[in-house]
């Protein structure tokens, strides 16, 4: 049976769904996100743009209401126009936008909406996107923190939706019973006992963070401390020093221009004092770097390996070195006093929750040192602190329960993780919040946080995936109003609220999605973000919270809770660690725990509906082949997924880049982390006994890649992502036969398979040279064996010659310097600056327009590359493009990481220099006009 193709299938509106999903990672206000950190979470944008266009149907599907191509096309426009309002940030909650959305669905549905079902759901944005679109959500996952956070986005607020807040200054207003729609009641609760929970603790802890006596020249008087900058410290293995060592990557703590301040350290004989300085001067290097560290006292060099054996044997300790506070519209930088260093390092009296760090080479760096317990990551303080918050949920859930029975809620005795909507159900839900926030301020108040001396800020635990050692710490006080302070967590929760459907009802399930399957006979629509091989160890690192979040709701949620850490077991992951560092058991448990859970898709997946993975895993696995010397590309990590979906009986039908990161985050471009996400639109497959050769694979394959990829490009797609997007057109072609059969008989695998399209991608790439001028040709394979190095005048004689060319023309165009019977290609800040693709001898010489936009695009930014644009022709605007693509893959598969960042970000701006450069164009025309 043929099954109507959905929009997801043709077509969809990327540049505007990259656009909005890109500027939803800067959202820090009001997002759902803010509940709870989770890692890698996708975009509400991108999950709602996926689920809209894999449920609406494609135009084509109804030749009788769209016979032509242009009807088909104006219809496809008119619901590209809906999703262009869907995924903008502002309209989240525009009923009048939903509901158009709603009403296409329902209409594409014949009114029977399917069920949706995401069986890794991380932090909830795909489920929770399906219950804003009127989808009926569940949601599985192994990790109990992933099932938690997504109870508390799609389960927990439809329960109590449309409800007025219980707590008794609510209940004085007169206006109580009414205007509470959706989960403001809700979040108004939170804020009533979030608010009780704050004042009550800083009554029973608060003396343990002073303020600080300000000097004369800032005013005297007192100031509430925002920071305590600390330093590790180490003996001096020098037996004539021995001093205490101050181990530290810097002493600034504000590098920002008029405010500058850094920690001065004074040396007398063997000890360390630290004064602060502000105003004009510098601060020193840090004492320990990439190499190992270095005495400030005797300058003896120290290395990581006697650092390592002393924090082990428990003789690492700390030094404070300086004090931030807050200020009149400023921060005040001040020395470290004895009673404040006292304080952080006070007796401990409170059974804290405490477990070993997971035994993760890759991400906890501080086992190297000694610190192997999740205890050895706090101070004594900050230990109090969050032992005393976590118990405090107990005592909140009681008097949520007490004033829900004074506002009229029944006494129910089963509880939120029942289904009851009562007193006891209430209280519960509103524990499980501010549980949350209790995680998040455990994010923010570790000594794996450092201080940000550019923005003056703490940067949090989990900065990045992963549990670094940090040298020199920021020690919070969460009674201050800074950012990761209670009540800064607090108020970004409160606001996360508004953004949370509460309409549909959802469910949230602890499951292995190798094994669970669902017993009733419902089909689901599927959208789901697996697990990327072993980019993120999800399980290790949740353990962090997991522990707080135990103690805190342990008897609300007994069966989600029970383990003693995160189950890790089950875990897909290909982490060799877990299997004595054999990686290939790792890639078996990995391979056949995937396969087993697409296979459960296939089961219960609505057939009429295709079924979409998100995966942002990039492909780094070169391999020589030595027979003719050809680079195959491929990915363990991208094979495996893929031969997990072919076997268990999927189709690829199509994939989507979609831009889920933002530009410029930590992450370098040399890493297995994307700037997009790419969507994998599946069917269930039907039986098929063809079978084709290699020789027919390839002919098929060259016919349909390069449309694909030319559509690709003109997406504008980023460089970066190109290899992995390829994939999709080019397993579409695999996937569809029951065989591919390679000339000896065999079956041809995933990896063989991978590894031609990515042949394939490089030819197309290299054929888009054949477009260039003889000049440009010469200068992508001059740069291709040598980058910018010197070569012999001989090899490029020959080559130059072989492209038509000569070295001296090349010289004169100024791409090239020869001198000493050596030549080279001159660097971009070597170029002639007063260059112009009017004038110049080179105008129209690919080469030198696309380095000399790249060149200013770094330099002056998108508005002067608009210029350069707007005097380009427009075939040499749209080849210095493809040639960016080109020169992005050499430098990637050299390892020139800069090169390649330059090359992808003049792609990635494209869009907005283009549509700067028509506004140009624009203005020229009106002007002339005007004459």
């Amino acid at each position: 049976m043929e099954y109507k193709k959905k929009l997801i299938e043709v077509a969809l509106p990327l540049e505007v769904i990259n656009r909005e999903s890109a500027r939803e990672k800067s959202i820090r206000h009001g997002h759902p996100s803010t509940l709870h950190l989770w890692w890698s979470r996708k975009p509400l944008a991108t999950a709602r743009a996926v689920l809209f266009a894999s449920l609406v149907d494609d135009p084509s599907a109804h030749p009788d209401k769209f016979p032509t191509e242009e009807e088909q096309e104006k219809e496809r426009q008119r619901l590209f126009g809906i999703i262009e309002e869907l995924v903008i940030w502002e309209n989240s909650n525009n009923e009048e936008v939903l509901n158009k959305a709603r009403e296409e669905i329902l209409k594409s549905t014949g009114g029977n909406l399917p069920p949706f079902y995401d069986p890794f759901c991380g932090g909830g944005s795909i489920p929770l996107e399906a219950q804003r679109l009127g989808l009926k959500a569940y949601a599985g996952d192994l990790n109990p923190v992933a099932v938690l956070i997504t109870k508390a986005l799609i389960e927990i607020p439809p329960k109590f939706a449309n409800m007025p807040p219980v707590n008794p200054e609510a209940r004085r207003e007169l206006s109580f019973k009414t205007g509470w729609k959706g989960t403001s009641g809700l979040a108004e609760d939170v804020r009533y006992y979030g608010k009780w929970m704050r004042d009550e603790a800083f009554k029973r802890i608060g003396h343990l963070y002073p303020k600080v006596k300000l000097p004369k020249e800032y005013g005297g008087g007192e100031a509430t401390v925002i920071a305590w900058i600390w330093c590790r410290t180490v003996k001096c293995p020098n037996p004539a020093c021995g001093a205490e060592m101050p181990l530290t990557s810097k002493f600034w703590l504000s590098s920002k221009r008029g405010t500058k301040a850094w920690i001065e350290p004074v040396v007398n004989k063997n000890k360390v004092e630290f004064v602060v300085k502000t105003g004009s001067g510098t601060a020193k290097d840090g004492t320990v770097n990439r190499s190992g560290a270095k005495c400030i006292c005797c300058g003896t060099p120290v290395s990581f390996d006697y650092i390592r054996t002393e924090g082990k044997a428990g003789r690492l300790g700390k030094r404070l070195m300086a004090i931030v506070s807050e200020g009149e519209r400023r921060r005040y930088y001040l020395p470290p006093n004895q009673e404040h260093e006292n304080l952080s390092n006070i007796n401990n009296q409170l059974d804290y929750p405490d477990a070993d760090l997971p035994y993760n080479p890759r991400d906890f760096k501080t086992p190297n040192y000694g610190l192997t317990k999740f205890s050895d990551l706090f101070t004594n303080r900050q230990l109090t602190a969050l032992t005393t918050f976590s118990d405090m949920i107990s005592e909140v859930k009681l008097k949520v329960y007490n004033d829900a029975i004074s506002a009229g809620l029944p006494d129910d005795q089963l509880g939120i993780n029942d289904g009851d909507r009562g007193a006891k159900a209430y209280s519960e839900a509103i524990a499980t919040y501010l549980a949350f926030l209790v995680d998040q301020l455990a994010n923010h108040q570790s000594t794996i946080n450092s201080w940000n001396s550019t923005n003056s800020q703490m940067r949090s635990v989990f900065a990045r995936q992963a549990i670094p050692m940090v040298w020199d710490f920021a020690e919070s006080n969460p009674f201050c109003n800074s950012s990761g302070s209670y009540n800064n967590l607090f108020e970004r929760m409160i606001k996360g609220f508004s953004t949370i459907p509460a309409k549909k009802e959802g469910n949230a399930l602890q499951v292995d999605a190798a094994i669970f399957s669902f017993q009733d006979k419902d089909k689901f629509l599927i959208s789901t973000d697996p697990p990327y091989y072993d980019n993120i160890g999800y399980a290790d690192l949740s353990d962090y919270f997991y522990i707080w979040l135990r103690r805190s709701l342990g008897n609300i949620y007994p069966d989600i809770l029970s383990t003693v850490l995160v189950p890790k077991a089950q875990e897909l992951v290909a982490t060799p660690y877990r299997f004595e560092g054999d990686r290939e058991k790792a890639k078996e448990f990995f391979e056949q725990g995937l396969y087993k859970a697409f296979n459960n898709m296939k089961e219960i997946a609505k057939e009429e509906l295709p079924v979409t993975i998100y995966y942002a895993f990039k492909q780094s696995e070169i391999e020589s082949n030595d027979e003719d010397d050809d680079i195959n590309v491929s990915s363990t990590g991208w094979e495996t997924m893929l031969e997990g979906l072919i076997k268990s009986g999927f189709e690829i039908v199509g994939t989507w880049p979609i831009r889920t990161e933002k530009i410029g985050r930590s992450v370098e471009i040399g890493t297995n982390a994307l700037a997009s996400s790419i969507v994998i639109v599946c069917r269930v497959k039907k039986d098929s006994l063809n079978m084709i050769t290699r020789r027919e694979y390839l002919n098929i394959l060259r016919k349909e890649l390069p449309a694909a990829l030319k559509k690709l490009q003109q997406g504008n797609i980023a460089p970066v992502d190109l290899a992995q997007a390829t994939i999709g057109p080019g397993m579409s072609v695999f996937s569809r036969y029951s065989k591919v059969l390679e000339a000896d008989g065999t079956p041809m695998t995933v990896r063989t398979a991978l590894q031609i399209i990515n042949q394939e991608l490089d030819a197309y790439l290299t054929a888009q040279e054949g477009e260039m001028d003889a000049d440009s040709r010469f200068c992508v394979s001059w740069y291709e064996q040598f980058g910018m190095n010197e070569a012999p005048f001989g090899e490029a004689d020959v080559l130059a010659r072989a492209k038509n060319t000569s070295v001296g023309r090349l010289e004169e165009k100024g791409v090239v310097y020869s001198a000493k019977g050596k030549v080279r290609l001159l660097k971009r800040e070597e170029l002639d600056e007063k260059w112009s693709p009017v004038s110049s001898s080179s105008s129209y010489m690919i080469w030198m327009c696309t380095q000399q936009l790249v060149k200013t695009l770094e330099n002056e930014g998108e508005i002067k590359a608009a210029e350069l644009v707007h005097e380009m022709r427009s075939d040499v605007v749209e080849n210095s493009k493809a040639l960016a693509y080109r020169l992005y893959t050499i430098a990637e598969r050299k390892g020139w990481t800069e090169e390649a960042y330059a090359y992808n970000a003049l792609v990635v701006s494209w869009p907005d220099i283009q549509k700067k450069a028509l506004e140009l164009a624009a203005r020229s025309y009106e002007q002339q006009s005007l004459f």
